[in-house]
């Protein structure tokens, strides 16, 4: 679910130009958490908000800050996009 998230918010919500390629990127930790990157070339960043009963979108970034560990954003090398990215650990959420 963190992944389809991840990029649909990506796809949806970024200004990046046609033709530009999203990829995403898992790392598994030595301690078993699960780093999970999805990269844009849009320099925006996502902003936590909060949806209403009624909406019927927008909750996509609150299922992630809700469900994974951690989360952030950072911006990529060379300053095109940026990655939004989460953490799944065996402690889940509560760490």
């Amino acid at each position: 679910m963190l992944v389809s998230e991840l990029v649909t918010n990506a796809v949806q919500h970024s200004r990046a130009p046609r033709g530009r390629l999203i990829f995403v990127r898992f790392h598994l930790a030595p301690d078993i958490t699960l780093r999970i990157e999805v990269h844009d070339a849009d320099s925006g960043r996502p902003t936590l908000r909060d949806a209403a009963d009624s909406d019927e979108a927008g909750r996509g970034l609150l299922l992630v800050h809700e469900l994974a560990t951690r989360w952030g954003c950072c911006p990529r090398r060379g300053g095109i996009g940026k990655f939004v990215w989460c953490h799944i650990s065996p402690e889940g959420a509560a760490a």
